[in-house]
């Protein structure tokens, strides 16, 4: 069963970083544009970036400049480098295809909390 497996999501102080990645398995990740995704509480879930297969990206405007999606299509995973972290970055970040559940990369995986304390 394909999967993508979050994880680097933590506590840190506003004004911290930190760097997510997501690992995904199947044979189609190398030719799929892939997105970050945020869930805070009570709120929908949103893209914060996504990046094609040439490497091209694109941002939320609340996160540009600070974040930035990268990927590596030998290891088969999408980062996500958030410095200057605020406390409205608090949310379980997820990544999944852009538009989601294209090819076959159907779910969501469990995501990773990511919280920042002012």
């Amino acid at each position: 069963q394909v999967q993508l497996v979050e994880s680097g999501g933590g506590l840190v102080q506003a004004g911290g970083s930190l760097r997510l990645s997501c690992a995904a398995s199947g044979s189609a990740f190398s030719i799929t544009p892939m997105g970050w995704y945020r869930q805070a509480p009570g709120k929908q879930r949103e893209l914060v970036a996504d990046i094609n297969k040439g490497g091209s990206t694109n941002y939320a405007s609340s996160v540009k400049g600070r974040f930035t999606i990268s990927r590596d299509n030998v290891k088969n995973t999408v980062y996500l480098q958030m410095n200057s972290l605020k406390p409205e970055d608090t949310a379980v970040y997820y990544c999944n295809t852009w538009p989601p559940f294209q090819r076959e990369y159907k779910s969501w995986g469990q995501g990773t909390q990511v919280t920042v304390s002012s």
